[in-house]
């Protein structure tokens, strides 16, 4: 950590200095040159991982752009467990990035704490990549970004202030594994539940197998303790060209290629129990007067099971009965 000396020079401010505190947490970033970074979102949103109301058609999975920012550390794009800005509100809910973009600009020219702003295009489809490059220097070492889940209520994935600055040196390589998370302005249970505004509005918070703990989650499988990874991000540092971004015209051979992990995604199966309605009345007694008869009640399928998760029981049910309406 580190210290401040301090000399009250006005002895109106009553506290004087103390009322500032120092952070000695935070590590100073003392590298000397900026370093370029390529970033690689993928997505790991697969029906055999999710398979619960799996988006199949309108619209089908998929991932919005990547919004991004590079800052200081007294910035922050989101954070778990506070209140979503109107920004981060219009992009989680619908993809809109324009207020976000207001509220980035606003804050650089308040507290300079933003040096670039950063975007990948959109991928169609749960899982398939995208990929952009960005800048940072010491006192702007962190990356922040934000990618919407869709089709969803207020869900995204992203990134809040990874520091990529380690001490006088910049990392190489960093790897994250990314969980969906909720930002508290919708209250949709479904990705493909209709508007329902969260009044007052909740905290951002983390979505996980258990939590929200309402069955009708479409994240809400009780038998696993944690959700597999529905995203991954990489940030490879870069040797520096002149041209900032320098990606290949047309996909070549080597970014077609399964890697490691794509074979290792394939063994995620995420079994899913069947669920069934509650049993309908009993039906009326069928039979001959004077000798017993059945009656049947009934029940469907309100969850199919699949990858190997619980079968369903019997959907039919009968039970002897002696006719009460013989004349």
């Amino acid at each position: 950590g580190f210290t401040v000396s301090c000399i009250r020079i006005n002895m109106t401010l009553g506290q004087g200095c103390n009322s500032m505190p120092v952070p000695t947490d935070i590590p100073m970033c003392t590298a000397s040159e900026t370093a370029q970074y390529s970033l690689t979102f993928t997505g790991k949103w697969t029906q055999a991982a999710f398979p619960k109301q799996y988006p199949v058609y309108r619209p089908p999975a998929q991932w919005s752009n990547l919004i991004g920012v590079t800052h200081s550390s007294d910035y922050h794009m989101w954070q778990r467990n506070e209140f979503a800005s109107n920004g981060v509100r219009d992009f989680a809910e619908k993809g809109e990035a324009w207020t976000l973009m207001k509220e980035v600009e606003a804050a650089g020219e308040r507290i300079q704490s933003v040096y670039g702003i950063l975007s990948a295009p959109a991928v169609v489809g749960g899982t398939g990549q995208m990929n952009t490059q960005f800048e940072v220097f010491a006192r702007h070492s962190y990356l922040s970004f934000i990618v919407r889940i869709v089709p969803s209520p207020d869900w995204f994935v992203g990134v809040d202030s990874i520091d990529l600055c380690d001490g006088d040196r910049w990392k190489d390589n960093v790897s994250l594994e990314l969980f969906p998370y909720d930002a508290g302005t919708d209250s949709g249970f479904t990705f493909s539940s209709p508007n329902f505004e969260t009044i007052p509005q909740d905290k951002v918070t983390q979505i996980t197998a258990s939590f929200p703990s309402h069955p009708a989650n479409s994240f809400y499988y009780p038998r696993l303790k944690h959700l597999p990874p529905i995203a991954k991000v990489t940030l490879t540092r870069v040797k520096k060209t002149n041209q900032i971004i320098s990606l290949p015209a047309e996909p070549t051979q080597s970014n077609q290629l399964p890697t490691g992990n794509e074979i290792e995604d394939k063994l995620i199966n995420t079994p899913l129990d069947c669920e069934v309605s509650v049993w309908s009345p009993w039906g009326l007694c069928k039979g001959k007067c004077g000798e017993s008869g059945v009656r049947h009640r009934t029940r469907y399928v309100l969850m199919h099971p699949a990858n190997n998760g619980a079968a369903c029981p019997l959907l039919e049910e009968e039970r002897k009965c002696f006719p009460d309406n013989c004349l």
